[in-house]
């Protein structure tokens, strides 16, 4: 008989257990840093858990408090889901993720659960799941990203901002805006400057400090990257080497 069993990461277990992002490159950098990166929030109410099937992790959920999360979403009183992932479909291991995070958030007495979705992107959940658990949509911002919620009141809706054209305005290099959040951002990254590199482009890296300057300047509702030139959006995902410079080309 199988045994299912859910692992929070924390300060004790998260050097031995890790974290299940990039699982295949546990000494790559950007697993390291996406270590780090977590060491760094479970003082800010970060939850990482992962579900394991007979002892092999089998997907994981993250999820934080809106005041320090890395989606650029506003609302009051949200737990808000970073990330969903399960690689043993099926079996419901999604669903007992996502019901996971709802009972935190009852338990903190939050006024409910925020989720963004992009249907063109793996690199956010997807939508259908969550809509089966009782989300709904109630917003969408450019680029084909949604807004789902999952309330226990007649609380207010969390909200999008409208500036995402100003965004783009503050950017005419190429500029890289990125945290650690994922471990795939430092893939990204170096696949655009190796692309920009061969066309003879500059780029410039900013390393969001902190969400109050991820709010202010990140392009899209995803956040923790971001890449734009010309104060067009070149990609908020990794690109290939040839993508990156086919998008860089179009603008040259």
């Amino acid at each position: 008989m199988k045994t299912i069993e859910m692992v929070e990461l924390n300060e004790e277990n998260l050097e031995g257990t890790g974290c299940y992002c990039l699982r295949s490159k546990p000494k790559s950098k950007g697993f390291t840093n996406k270590k780090n990166w977590i060491r760094g929030r479970f003082n800010e109410g970060l939850k990482y858990i992962k579900i394991m099937d007979d002892s092999k992790p089998a997907g994981f959920i993250e999820y934080t408090p809106i005041e320090f999360s890395s989606r650029v979403v506003y609302g009051d009183n949200y737990l808000v889901i970073h990330c969903l992932w399960v690689n043993v479909t099926g079996r419901g291991y999604a669903s007992k993720l996502i019901d996971k995070c709802i009972q935190d958030a009852k338990e903190q007495n939050k006024n409910g659960v925020i989720v963004i979705t992009n249907p063109k992107t793996s690199w956010t959940p997807s939508k259908d799941v969550f809509i089966k658990n009782n989300f709904y949509e109630i917003e969408q911002a450019p680029y084909n990203f949604e807004l789902l919620v999952y309330k226990f009141g007649n609380f207010p809706n969390p909200y999008f901002p409208k500036n995402w054209d100003e965004r783009l305005k503050k950017f005419n290099e190429l500029t890289i805006l990125r945290t650690q959040q994922c471990p795939f951002v430092d893939i990204a990254t170096d696949n655009v400057i190796e692309g920009a590199n061969k066309l003879d482009i500059k780029a410039q890296i900013i390393d969001l400090k902190d969400r109050e300057e991820l709010l202010e300047l990140s392009p899209t509702p995803y956040g923790i990257y971001g890449v734009i030139y010309k104060n067009k959006l070149i990609s908020f995902h990794r690109l290939t080497v040839h993508s990156a410079m086919k998008r860089l080309k179009e603008l040259i």
